[in-house]
């Protein structure tokens, strides 16, 4: 469908693959850099957009059963169609239309991105990207789950 709400990155192979730099994996400065997400065709009446990246396949065990979270971002205008390389912590650095935007809270109990150092290769990450009808005010205590119970989605891709 040509006009269908997505969510890509170019930088994950068709395998699904993240690379390395992406990761706690990486090596140096490239180590631990956000991936660059776009998207494309977002619905009439968005108010703010809120990503969400999260690992299918581990929970946090002193928590509930629910996908672990890497990187939670809110308050993306809806006229900015996407977020670059190494942007986690750098809104302040990036000004203009992305001074506004906000980073939750990841599973580590930190603000922004932090890639994932895995036990084993094959995890599933799922990177969501919600159309809202208002912006999150929630000032610091931004999570994944507030995200979800605080508003009325107007789209997912």
């Amino acid at each position: 469908m040509a006009d269908e709400f997505r969510l890509v990155s170019p930088e994950i192979d068709n395998e699904g693959r993240l690379p390395r730099k992406y990761t706690g994996e990486g090596q140096g400065a490239k180590k631990n850099l956000s991936p660059p997400v776009e998207w494309y065709n977002v619905p009439e009446g968005t108010k703010s957009l809120a990503l969400v990246v999260q690992d299918l396949d581990i929970s946090d065990p002193d928590g509930p059963n629910v996908p672990w979270p890497h990187w939670v971002v809110v308050n993306i205008p809806p006229h900015v169609k996407r977020l670059p390389e190494g942007f986690s912590g750098k809104e302040e650095e990036f000004g203009g239309e992305y001074a506004v935007i906000k980073e939750g809270v990841n599973g580590w109990k930190l603000p922004g991105w932090r890639g994932p150092v895995l036990p084993k290769h094959g995890h599933r990450f799922e990177f969501k990207l919600y159309a809202l009808d208002d912006e999150l005010h929630l000032g610091n205590k931004v999570r994944t789950y507030l995200v979800s119970w605080y508003f009325h989605f107007l789209f997912v891709s």
